[in-house]
């Protein structure tokens, strides 16, 4: 069975200034993956820009469409640089704000930016286990790259994608199934 539509692909970005290195990292992996995976244009939602509404009750119009446009996503590439050893307190005020198997569905590619290769585990000891508690799929490690790595991010993605690649179709298809077992249980 193919996929009824192309993959949504999503980069959520967790790192608090506007318009950072980590904004660029996550636009040109989603951009990369939404390619190579026949998806349209992925959409990215910087948190920068939502920081203000994150503590605000009710809550904001644009609040609300991103945290639709994350749990929408069938790819979902979670991008943070490394603070304090983990990934940043905005990114998990934003991932907070989901119940249980929030983002049920999702297949969540962690991306990781740091300025030291201590830090190359940040995505698997940190960021991973929150995505899996909130439902999300993570079928291939954490991309880690250094901010040297981010003046052509190419060779990076390159070398991730040859161990990434077999999984991450697996996993985007499986879900094209689920999907599509559900609209058919919901015909019957």
């Amino acid at each position: 069975m193919t996929r009824p539509d192309p993959a949504r692909v999503v980069a959520l970005v967790g790192n608090p200034r506007a318009g950072s290195r980590t904004l660029g990292a996550a636009a040109s992996l989603a951009g990369t993956l939404a390619e190579r995976l026949g998806a349209h244009e992925p959409a990215v939602v910087d948190l920068a820009t939502l920081a203000p509404a994150l503590h605000v009750q009710p809550r904001t119009a644009d609040l609300d469409a991103a945290l639709a446009d994350v749990a929408g996503a069938d790819v979902l590439v979670v991008a943070t640089p490394v603070y304090k050893a983990s990934f940043t307190g905005l990114l998990k005020s934003f991932l907070d704000l989901y119940g249980p198997d929030g983002l049920d569905g999702v297949t969540a590619v962690p991306l990781v930016v740091s300025a030291a290769p201590a830090h190359a585990l940040v995505g698997e000891v940190h960021l991973r286990p929150v995505l899996v508690e909130l439902g999300a799929t993570v079928p291939t490690r954490a991309l880690s790259v250094l901010d040297a790595d981010l003046a052509d991010l190419a060779p990076a993605v390159d070398r991730w994608w040859q161990r990434a690649e077999r999984p991450l179709r697996r996993a985007v298809g499986a879900a094209a199934h689920t999907d599509a077992d559900a609209l058919l249980e919901v015909a019957r």
